[in-house]
């Protein structure tokens, strides 16, 4: 069976038993699933009005086809019963991304249905080529790229060392400038230390601004 579309079950692909008896079709078969789907056990009998859980409700005249469409049916409801289980959508959305793969590992289902061992292969072809494509775009793409950061890296060098010989070329004048303003105070100091001892002992002085000021301009 093929998961229905809309349902969680879309993309699916279900394979199962449907066991008929000898006296069939006066007697209903019994059913049970092989593919893991989130809605039914895998390999227990599911209890259907169709199926040999309740031969007082078989009608002879449902062929398998009926049956079919009623396991269906029914695989889209989630009315409990024996043989049912309780899932999210998002594992029978799983489920049902990895059903044919799974189909596909049995012998019996690879006999029975060639066809969708087919669909199988090529589905495996193209998702392999398109990986391919996608890492070979992805290497073209680093490839073309690196001139590019290389040339960028390359650049951004340069500026940093422009801007590192800036900085130093600050420092040196700064440095320059403060060492010209220490020896200012320091004169000052000295200047003003003489002036007065020079005082105490009676000898008239200049300030030491004056002083300073006429050793500048002298």
């Amino acid at each position: 069976m093929e998961g229905s579309e809309g349902t969680p079950f879309a993309g699916g692909y279900y394979y199962g038993k449907i066991k008929f008896p000898p006296d069939y079709p006066y007697k209903p078969p019994g059913i049970s699933m092989t593919t893991p789907n989130g809605r039914f056990m895998t390999q227990k009998k599911i209890c259907l009005s169709m199926s040999d859980f309740h031969p007082e409700s078989w009608n002879p005249m449902w062929s398998v086809s009926s049956i079919l469409t009623g396991l269906l049916s029914f695989m889209m409801d989630s009315s409990p019963t024996t043989g049912s289980v309780t899932t999210t959508t998002a594992e029978k959305q799983r489920l049902a991304k990895a059903s044919l793969a799974f189909n596909c590992k049995n012998a019996t289902f690879r006999k029975m249905f060639p066809e969708y061992v087919d669909k199988y292969n090529q589905e495996q072809l193209s998702e392999q080529v398109a990986s391919e494509q996608v890492a070979s775009q992805a290497a073209s793409h680093n490839k073309s790229s690196r001139p590019m950061l290389r040339k960028v890296l390359e650049s951004s060098t340069g500026e940093d060392m422009k801007i590192v010989d800036e900085l130093k070329d600050t420092w040196r004048l700064r440095s320059i400038y403060g060492l010209i303003l220490l020896l200012c105070v320091f004169i000052a100091n000295f200047l003003m230390v003489n002036a007065k001892k020079l005082h105490a002992c009676g000898v008239p002085t200049k300030s030491s601004f004056e002083v300073l000021s006429s050793g500048v301009v002298g």
